[in-house]
């Protein structure tokens, strides 16, 4: 029979010093890519103090990581801080990659009539597509104009 009969409390206290002065030096990911290496330490280190009591400590680890509510809202925080960045990131991406795409449509048409001509009648058609009714007056150039828009001079 144990002859401290608090050796229980003392136990704890001596744990909790232990992991306490460990976990201060760690940031929270550190914290938590690490709980097994703490553990360890965390053990060692109460292997020391407890021996005086009486009691030899086998095993010990790091079940939860338990936040404050202050703690746990800053770091919710970051979280959405961090995936706000990836998305502007990847919206950044696809904007530079639509604008290469234009960049390299803009070089083909300036060199090539037929292409360029080919993109107009692509636009027209999608002006057409949302164009319910035409009501055509003017001149009489109507076909003659809508001919020059859509063939290629050479």
């Amino acid at each position: 029979m144990l002859a401290n009969k608090d050796y229980e409390k003392q136990l704890y206290v001596a744990m909790q010093l232990a992991l306490r002065e460990y976990i201060g030096t760690y940031t929270l990911d550190e914290l938590l890519d690490n709980k097994e290496d703490i553990s360890n330490l965390v053990l060692e280190a109460t292997k020391k103090v407890v021996n005086k009591l009486g009691v030899v400590v086998i095993d010990c680890g790091i079940r939860d990581v338990i936040l404050p509510g202050d703690m746990k809202e800053i770091m919710n925080q970051v979280l959405l801080a961090q995936k706000k960045a990836q998305a502007n990131s990847i919206t950044r991406r696809e904007e530079t990659a639509a604008t290469r795409s234009l960049l390299n449509t803009a070089k083909l048409m300036e060199n090539n009539e037929m292409l360029f001509k080919l993109k107009e009648m692509e636009y027209v058609e999608k002006i057409a597509d949302k164009i319910g009714e035409i009501t055509v007056s003017g001149n009489g150039n109507m076909v003659k104009q809508l001919k020059d828009i859509f063939t290629v001079n050479k």
